[in-house]
């Protein structure tokens, strides 16, 4: 008979308590986090595109791309932790407590992409249909991780969130516009939340798993690469042009993989301190052009 333990293992899944605690865990942080809307706190007629350099406005249209890919980003949970009759009870189980994190987090990210897209229409960057069409071709694009293992797609997002918060933090201490500024504020703290739990849910896997997610987490370091980079014509030279404005660097989230690791493993084995090593190896690493 298979267990619910058996089930989950042979999935490559926590067991469902474990993601419910992580879930739970969020939740409650998310509770003591300020509130804000796209229509509210934020003084829309005071966005000033004119007191941004070029080189801001770029990265502003850049990142707005960047949010708005979330339909793509959120089927990738829905194919791969169907909450469906495709699955074992037992994974369906465990399915269902993500899933109540995965909607709350495609709700706060389409947020952002419509306060981006506010933004955009309220500074003078474009009218509302020229940020429309501005986001059809990329939103169209597939998004794909063809990762094996369960724990993969956290520990991607576990480094996309963590550099998605450096660069909103990075951007805002150099944007002229005060609204931008307070923009980047409330998207860098929701994604802060973000890696939170993304993080909380990788320490789980490594204590619940230990060597056997070593080799998969180090297969999304090592093949690492931003939403849309493959589908965004130009990404690369988009990417660094923008980086002239803010630092934008995802090895810059390495680090805070690094402590993640660190932190989950009491007696680190060879195969751990090899993952260590290799994503310390790879913190300097530019993608390229």
């Amino acid at each position: 008979m298979t267990t619910a333990k058996t089930a989950c293992a042979d999935a490559g899944v926590l067991p469902a308590g474990d993601m419910a605690l992580a879930v739970t865990h969020y939740f409650a942080a998310a509770a003591q986090a300020r509130p804000w809307s796209v229509e509210s706190g934020l003084d829309w007629d005071l966005a000033d595109a004119g007191l941004l350099t070029e080189g801001q406005r770029s990265a502003v249209e850049f990142i707005t791309l960047i949010e708005d890919h979330l339909p793509g980003y959120f089927s990738l949970y829905t194919e791969n932790f169907p909450v469906d009759g495709s699955v074992e009870p037992e994974i369906y189980e465990h399915n269902r407590e993500l899933y109540h994190f995965t909607i709350r987090w495609a709700s706060e990210e389409d947020t952002h992409a419509r306060a981006l897209a506010r933004y955009q229409e309220a500074s003078g960057m474009r009218d509302a249909s020229g940020v429309r069409a501005q986001l059809i071709a990329p939103g169209q694009g597939r998004f794909e991780l063809p990762y094996d293992h369960p724990v993969q797609f956290f520990a991607y997002a576990l480094v996309q969130e963590k550099a998605t918060q450096i660069y909103y933090q990075q951007l805002r201490a150099v944007t002229g516009d005060p609204v931008l500024t307070q923009v980047l504020t409330r998207l860098s703290r929701d994604e802060a939340r973000h890696f939170t739990f993304m993080a909380d849910v990788v320490t789980q896997y490594l204590r619940h798993y230990g060597d056997e997610v070593a080799d998969p987490i180090r297969e999304v370091v090592a093949n690492f690469r931003m939403p849309l980079s493959d589908t965004i014509r130009g990404y690369w030279r988009w990417a660094l042009k923008i980086a002239d404005t803010a630092r934008y660097d995802h090895t810059d989230a390495y680090e805070h993989l690094i402590k993640v690791v660190n932190r989950a493993v009491d007696a680190p084995s060879e195969r751990v301190d090899s993952l260590i090593d290799f994503v310390e190896s790879c913190r300097t690493l530019r993608p390229s052009k």
